[in-house]
């Protein structure tokens, strides 16, 4: 079985569902990952309204697509950060609420409880053959961040100890190892994206997350794993084709997007100068699908190899490309891009 082309959609929340999902099918996708902001997944309704998700697999069905994820980033985001201003932009109002933040923290831990709930009554009411491709992978995914007590420590001046990065990955785990086991009831998979601000972000902090977890236990352990996107290493200068062979088994979702950095100095630097994405003089930015650096051909190669199945989710941001032309132009990419392993030896036919 193929693995389906899907369009993340996160990017495009400003479009209603339905209009995007025409627009998907149009540009060339298989399936949505229905971000749980805009109108295009909407927790409290699947939990509460009767008719919502098969309304949802309707729209779905009529457009001829499926759905393999849904995602939290935003409200995962302020489980585990220190909360400021900046996280009033991204939250709903009632889990920003009056801004306290340890209450912003304990609202934003019950609603990502409430998501996985609401993931397994949305699963549960999706058609035959997205339940089989499914089936296949093995699993219900939601994909999301985890948000970090320590990345503000990520330079260590003022001088951080060992002692407080370790308590960092300790909270952590305290508070979403209660989440997960809320995952498990429901039998749903959280899939961290593996990035910057998030408690991990390149092989050695993934590392250091799941031996958290680990360590504190719970029945949620194994329903923890990560979404997987390329981009988000490149650019530090992380193996991302390591990370694959590393965590093979634990990578629940792909997210297909690329990213340029440069091959000498330039007058802004890796963290970014305080600039907007599309800056001239960047050493980093993101790019359409096929247009950056990463080794696509490697990364289908090695994902083979540890046998993912799950779908290809484009999520496309370049800040220089018409994004129509350009999700249009990935979802082609990547179709090209995909093949099933083989089953059968190329020489085969030289053997007795």
């Amino acid at each position: 079985m193929s693995r389906p082309i899907c369009l993340f959609t996160g990017q495009w929340a400003d479009l209603p569902f339905e209009v995007l999902a025409e627009k998907a099918k149009k540009l060339g996708y298989d399936g949505l990952e229905l971000a749980c902001w805009g109108d295009h997944f909407d927790v409290a309704a699947a939990l509460e309204d009767d008719g919502y998700c098969e309304r949802h697999w309707d729209v779905l069905s009529g457009h001829g697509l499926g759905c393999y994820a849904i995602s939290t980033h935003l409200v995962g985001q302020a489980v585990c950060d220190p909360i400021d201003e900046r996280h009033k932009t991204i939250l709903p109002p009632e889990i920003w609420g009056d801004g306290n933040p340890e209450g912003v923290r304990q609202r934003a831990t019950e609603e990502m409880r409430r998501t996985a709930k609401a993931a397994r009554r949305f699963f549960d009411a999706a058609p035959d053959e997205v339940k089989a491709q499914l089936g296949a992978t093995g699993r219900t995914v939601v994909n999301g961040f985890t948000g970090s007590p320590i990345w503000h420590m990520l330079y260590s001046f003022p001088p951080v100890s060992p002692q407080q990065i370790e308590d960092g990955f300790s909270s952590f785990a305290e508070r979403w190892s209660s989440i997960m086991d809320d995952f498990a009831d429901a039998n749903v998979c959280f899939a961290l994206e593996v990035h910057p601000t998030e408690i991990a972000f390149d092989i050695r902090t993934a590392q250091r997350t799941l031996d958290a977890l680990e360590a504190v236990g719970g029945k949620g352990v194994s329903h923890f794993g990560f979404n997987f996107d390329p981009s988000h290493f490149g650019y530090q200068g992380v193996d991302y084709i390591g990370f694959v062979r590393r965590f093979g088994a634990k990578i629940f979702n792909v997210h297909i997007k690329d990213v340029w950095w440069s091959d000498r100095p330039t007058p802004i630097g890796v963290f970014g100068g305080h600039t907007d994405f599309g800056t001239d003089g960047r050493f980093w930015d993101f790019r359409s699908p096929g247009r950056g650096k990463v080794d696509f051909e490697a990364l289908v190669r090695t994902l083979n190899h540890v046998g993912y199945g799950g779908p290809l989710t484009v999520e496309w941001e370049d800040p220089m490309m018409d994004r129509e032309h350009g999700a249009r132009e990935a979802a082609e990419f990547t179709r090209r891009l995909d093949f099933a392993p083989s089953g059968l030896a190329f020489d085969a036919a030289f053997s007795e």
